[in-house]
C-alpha cells in the first residue's frame, strides 16, 4: 500500500514539473520573441546613430539639447523609470515595485539620442530595461502571482542581455546571479535559458549582428603564468571599483550642482564636448567598438581605460541613457592590452581577460562572466578565464555599478555585517565613516 502511494506521488511530482516546464516554455518564449525583435531593432538603431554621428561631427554640439529633451521625457512621463537597472533589480528581489511599460520606449529613445549626439554609454542597460518592462507587462497580462512575476522578470533580463550581446548562456546565468551577491535563484534557470535562447535566435534571425573578438595566442598553464594572471586579475578587480565609483561620484557631483535633471544633462553635455577638445579625440564617444577591437589586434593608448571611464562617468552621471557594460568591455580590454607589455603576455589574451574580469568586478557576477568569456572567445584559456573572474570578483570588494544589488552573503565571513545590505547602504556607510574621521 505504501509503495503504491509512493509511486503515485512520484508520478504526480513529475506531472507537476512537466506542467511547470510547459508553462514556462510558453511564457519565456513570448518574452524571448519580443525581446529578440526589439534587440535587433535596437542594435540597428545604434549602428545608424553611430554612422550618422561619425559622418556629421557637428552633431556633438547638440548633445546638451538632446540631454535636456531626454531628461524632460523622463521627468514628465517616466515615473520611476529613471532608476534604470536598479529598478529592475529591486523588483526582481522584492517584487513590490512597479516597472512601467513606457520604460522600454523611453530608454530606447534616450539611448539612441545619447549615441547619436556623442554621449559615452553602452547598450546592456537598455536591453535589460526593455526586457524588464516587457516581461513585467506580460506577467500582468497573464495575471501571474508575485512569485512567478519575479521569474518572468528574470526572463526579461536574460533575453535582453543574451540577445543584445549574442551570449544566451551568459544571459541566462547573469539574470539569476545579478539580483543578489552570493545567491543564485535556480528555480528561474530553465525559464531564463528558454527566453535567452529564443531571444538570441530571433534577434539573429531578423538580422542582428554582434561584435566578435579573438584571442590570438594563449600561454601555457605554468606557475609563472598563473601568478601573472592573478596579478592582472587583481588589477582588473580594482579597476572595476574605479569605474563604478567614477559613475557614482559623477552622479553625486551633478546632484550637488543642481536638482534639475534637465539642467544636469545640459551641463553634462557641455562637459563631454569640453573633454573632446581637451584631449583632442572622439575615440571615447559612443560604444567605442573600434578601440575594443584594436585592443585585441594591436596597441592602444596607455590612458584609454582612464579616459573612457571619465567620458562614461560624465555621460551617465549627467543623466544620459545607455548601459555601462560596453564601456566596461572597453576599459577592461584596453587595460589588459596595456598590461601585456608589463607582464610580457599576449595582448589579445590579457585584453580578453580584462574584458570579462572588469565586467565581473563591476557587476559581481563571476559565473556569468566566466561563461561570457567562453561564449565570446571559445574554450582556449578556460582555466585562466576562471581564475581571472574569481580573483577580480574578490578584489572588487563590495562595490559595483548596480547600487540596488543586495548582499545575500558577503565575500568573506569576516564581513558578515554587510549581509542583507545593498551596495548603496554599504557605500554610504563607508563615506559616513570617512567623513566622521575627517571631522575628528
Amino acid at each position: 500500500m505504501f509503495r503504491k502511494l509512493s509511486n503515485i506521488v512520484k508520478k504526480l511530482d513529475h506531472f507537476i514539473l512537466t506542467v511547470s516546464l510547459v508553462k514556462w516554455l510558453f511564457l519565456s518564449s513570448i518574452v524571448g520573441v519580443i525581446m529578440g525583435v526589439l534587440s535587433a531593432l535596437f542594435l540597428r538603431s545604434l549602428k545608424l546613430a553611430t554612422d550618422l554621428r561619425e559622418a556629421n561631427p557637428w552633431l556633438l554640439f547638440l548633445l546638451p539639447l538632446a540631454g535636456v529633451f531626454v531628461s524632460f521625457l523622463y521627468s514628465r512621463y517616466g515615473k520611476n523609470s529613471s532608476k534604470g537597472n536598479n529598478l529592475i533589480i529591486e523588483q526582481a528581489y522584492y517584487g513590490d515595485r512597479e516597472i512601467p511599460l513606457r520604460m522600454s520606449i523611453l530608454v530606447f529613445v534616450g539611448t539612441f539620442l545619447t549615441h547619436l549626439f556623442g554621449g559615452s554609454a553602452g547598450r546592456e542597460g537598455t536591453a535589460v530595461q526593455m526586457g524588464g518592462s516587457i516581461s513585467e507587462f506580460i506577467g500582468r497580462l497573464f495575471k501571474l502571482d508575485k512569485h512567478d512575476m519575479k521569474i518572468i522578470l528574470m526572463c526579461g533580463i536574460s533575453s535582453g542581455f543574451g540577445s543584445v550581446f549574442g551570449t544566451p548562456l551568459a544571459g541566462t546565468i547573469f539574470a539569476i546571479e545579478v539580483i543578489a551577491i552570493g545567491y543564485m535563484y535556480y528555480e528561474a534557470l530553465i525559464p531564463c535559458f528558454i527566453s535567452a535562447f529564443v531571444g538570441d535566435y530571433v534577434a539573429t534571425l531578423v538580422g542582428a549582428t554582434h561584435s566578435h573578438y579573438h584571442i590570438l595566442s594563449v600561454p601555457s598553464v605554468t606557475p609563472v603564468n598563473v601568478i601573472k594572471v592573478i596579478v592582472a586579475s587583481a588589477l582588473f578587480g580594482l579597476m572595476s571599483i574605479v569605474f563604478s565609483e567614477g559613475v557614482h561620484i559623477s552622479k553625486s557631483l551633478f546632484s550637488k550642482i543642481t536638482d534639475n535633471p534637465m539642467l544636469k544633462s545640459f551641463i553634462g553635455g557641455f562637459v563631454v564636448i569640453a573633454l573632446v577638445y581637451i584631449f583632442n579625440t572622439r575615440e571615447y564617444l559612443g560604444l567605442g567598438l573600434p578601440t575594443i577591437k584594436e585592443a585585441f589586434e594591436g596597441n592602444v593608448s596607455k590612458y584609454s581605460f582612464i579616459l573612457k571611464t571619465l567620458f562614461t562617468s560624465v555621460t551617465l552621471g549627467a543623466g544620459y541613457q545607455g548601459g555601462e557594460v560596453t564601456p566596461i568591455f572597453f576599459v577592461g580590454s584596453t587595460l589588459g592590452n596595456v598590461l601585456s607589455d608589463v607582464l610580457l603576455m599576449p595582448a589579445s589574451f590579457l585584453a580578453a581577460l580584462g574584458l570579462i574580469s572588469v565586467f565581473c568586478g563591476a557587476t559581481n557576477t563571476p559565473i556569468s562572466s566566466f561563461i561570457l568569456g567562453i561564449e565570446m572567445f571559445g574554450s582556449n584559456g578556460v582555466v585562466f578565464m576562471f581564475i581571472a573572474c574569481i580573483v577580480s570578483y574578490l578584489f572588487s570588494g563590495h562595490h559595483g555599478i548596480y547600487t540596488s544589488q543586495r548582499v545575500y552573503r558577503s565575500k568573506s565571513r569576516l564581513l558578515n555585517t554587510y549581509n542583507e545590505k545593498t551596495l548603496k547602504d554599504i557605500r554610504e556607510n563607508k563615506i559616513r565613516r570617512i567623513l566622521t574621521k575627517g571631522e575628528q
